[in-house]
């Protein structure tokens, strides 16, 4: 067999290690935070329950229909590849760009906060407020607080970057064993819950209607720990047998997080009532500490962080890959397009990627930043579903080892949700959306610049 370059990523994730991209990814903070914030929108545990099998099937579909593109087109930056191939280079281009300094980034960020949270659990003092820039640059507006534990989450960031800069086989090795923890630790928490918990007193039921806005509020929540699915896809230039093992990834990973959700919620409401879920900002360590007491919290707390910790190293594993890749094309910073020579790994992008997330991480709360995130993710989301409508009229040709189940209603249906969806993320939460597009737009001029540079030969197109 020929070597790679040494210029070339290498294919060393085999399938347990892209399953646990897609289940580890997934299962991060969302499981054990945002239930209360759904609860707040939609009023009941049936309809908490209805937004997330909501949720879930939305995610599905969208992997249904990635896993037709990442068997077709099994490169390096999942969707940057797709989006170029479907409506050109400058769609790829504003997707590498909102990865990097949007939506990548932001879940980064995002991650790590909720690291420190359940940390303070141990460590209440992380929750000081050591500076305070009193401007309008914080959360809704108000001024911009710098706490003892978004220091601790930036040093996990960095700690992360480093593990992954020495070898993708080492990043997913870890990967493999942290999601196969994480995923035993949360099934013990659904067993004891269901199993040894006493069932909360009956609750008066709720008058009030749940509104349209309330409902995909929810589900912005429920998305966000959904969110992730898709980044198997991103590093498929490194998986073994790609036409093959990343359909099977995304399809049954993601299955398996919906089953593992429900569950986890079902456990959460037989011990809490809808008000006290909607009164906890750790809802499984609470329902845990009614049960075991203190070591209960404590159980789950450590369960959240180790579950936190695998989607922090897969979403850098796998985001690193989309700017690598645009950069690859020349329409990004030539230096993030280098391979390490030595462990093979794009470290440029790796570094570059996790010192940007590691300043988002002073930007805001845990609920501003998963905001901030899904609507620029979802915008993709929803216009790289439509490719596989789009590339079945312009590429006929293309090899599809796999074709997406229930084509074309599943990936029609699945983009006029996420349009809905980006349309409500909107109106709910304009300050955080409108950065995000604001950010998204700004790449613009830098697409052409570096186009520019190309055309004349002073940057030149790799491949």
């Amino acid at each position: 067999m020929k070597n790679a370059s040494p210029n070339e990523l290498k294919r060393d994730l085999g399938p347990w290690a892209a399953a646990s991209i897609v289940v580890g990814t997934v299962i991060g903070s969302g499981i054990f935070l945002v239930p209360r914030t759904m609860i707040q929108r939609v009023g009941t545990p049936e309809m908490v329950f209805a937004v997330w099998v909501f949720a879930g099937l939305l995610s599905l579909a969208g992997a249904l229909s990635y896993a037709e593109l990442a068997a077709a087109l099994p490169e390096a930056g999942g969707e940057y590849a797709y989006l170029r191939e479907a409506y050109g280079p400058i769609w790829g281009f504003l997707y590498s760009w909102t990865q990097m300094w949007v939506a990548k980034s932001g879940s980064i960020a995002t991650l790590a906060t909720g690291f420190f949270y359940y940390l303070a659990t141990f460590f209440p003092g992380l929750d000081a407020v050591f500076y305070r820039i009193p401007l309008p640059l914080g959360p809704h507006g108000g001024p911009l607080e710098f706490r003892y534990g978004q220091l601790l989450a930036i040093a996990l960031i960095l700690s992360l970057a480093w593990l992954n800069y020495y070898g993708v086989k080492l990043g997913g090795e870890v990967q493999v064993a942290v999601t196969v923890l994480k995923v035993l630790l949360i099934v013990f928490i659904i067993l004891v819950g269901l199993g040894f918990g006493t069932a909360h007193a009956p609750e008066a039921a709720h008058a009030a209607p749940v509104t349209f806005s309330g409902f995909f509020a929810a589900a912005v929540a429920a998305l966000w720990a959904y969110d992730g699915w898709n980044n198997v896809s991103m590093v498929a230039s490194e998986v073994r047998n790609p036409q093959r093992n990343l359909p099977r990834a995304l399809v049954w990973g993601t299955a398996a997080v919906i089953g593992i959700y429900l569950l986890a919620n079902a456990a959460y409401f037989h011990v809490l009532s809808a008000g006290e879920v909607g009164s906890s900002e750790r809802v499984a360590a609470e329902m845990m500490r009614r049960i075991l007491a203190g070591p209960g919290a404590a159980a789950v707390s450590v369960a959240a962080m180790i579950s936190i910790f695998a989607a922090l190293n897969g979403s850098i594993l796998s985001g690193s890959r989309v700017p690598y890749a645009a950069a690859r094309d020349g329409i990004f910073f030539r230096a993030i397009a280098d391979v390490h020579p030595r462990y093979r790994t794009p470290g440029v992008s790796i570094l570059a990627l996790s010192a940007w997330a590691a300043a988002l991480v002073l930007s805001g709360g845990y609920e501003q930043l998963f905001t901030y995130v899904i609507f620029a993710s979802w915008i993709v989301y929803g216009m790289t579903t439509a490719a596989v409508l789009v590339l079945r009229k312009k590429r006929p040709d293309l090899p599809r080892p796999y074709h997406t189940v229930g084509y074309p209603i599943v990936p029609a249906l699945f983009v006029i949700v996420a349009t809905v969806l980006v349309v409500s993320a909107l109106l709910d939460s304009p300050r955080e959306s409108l950065m995000g597009l604001g950010l998204i737009i700004l790449g613009l001029p830098f697409y052409f610049y570096w186009k520019r540079r190309g055309r004349k030969g002073i940057s030149p197109v790799l491949y």
